[in-house]
């Protein structure tokens, strides 16, 4: 399994990332994690859509709430072409009380706490902390990472607007 020491801090300290690093121009590695029903969800299943892959640590922190909600105000606007989904290492449970109370209903939360499927597969799992480095991915219809952030430091956003215009991109716009 790769280690990546140092990837990322966590407020100024570094953390380890475990699993390959996807680049943009690879193949989106498929996984499976659970939607707030319970059900498997592969990413797979969302073949011939762009999807946007949002990894956050936990939806019940400050900045993780705010980007989820942000990227749930941008998927009302983006049609049904693409999809959103916020992938986190919370409880199914919680992540559907969160998005009842937030308010939140287009983007699609995943829980990878059962395998850590995403975590590793994307290369996003936080060794010391069983967690999710923050990241988006944009992974294009045919199923190719045409877009890669990974958030440096743990307490900080994503660039919205770089997400936003790759999107566009893969939809031609």
């Amino acid at each position: 399994m790769a280690e990546r020491p140092g990837a990322i801090t966590f407020q100024g300290n570094p953390l380890t990332l475990l699993g390959d690093d996807i680049g943009v121009g690879a193949k989106a590695p498929d996984f499976e994690a659970l939607d707030t029903g319970l059900a498997p969800v592969r990413l797979s299943s969302f073949a011939g859509k762009v999807v946007v892959l949002s990894s956050v640590p936990s939806l019940d922190t400050p900045v993780c709430d705010m980007e989820t909600r942000r990227f749930n105000d941008e998927a009302g606007k983006l049609g049904d072409g693409v999809v959103i989904l916020t992938v986190s290492m919370d409880l199914p449970f919680a992540q559907k009380r969160w998005c009842g109370a937030a308010g939140v209903n287009h983007v699609k939360t995943l829980s990878d706490h059962r395998d850590a499927s995403f975590g590793m597969n994307f290369g996003v799992l936080i060794k010391e902390l069983r967690l999710l480095a923050r990241a988006v991915f944009v992974v294009d219809q045919g199923g190719m990472v045409r877009y890669k952030e990974l958030v440096k430091e743990l307490t900080h956003e994503p660039d919205y607007d770089a997400v936003l215009e790759a999107v566009k991109k893969c939809m031609g716009k």
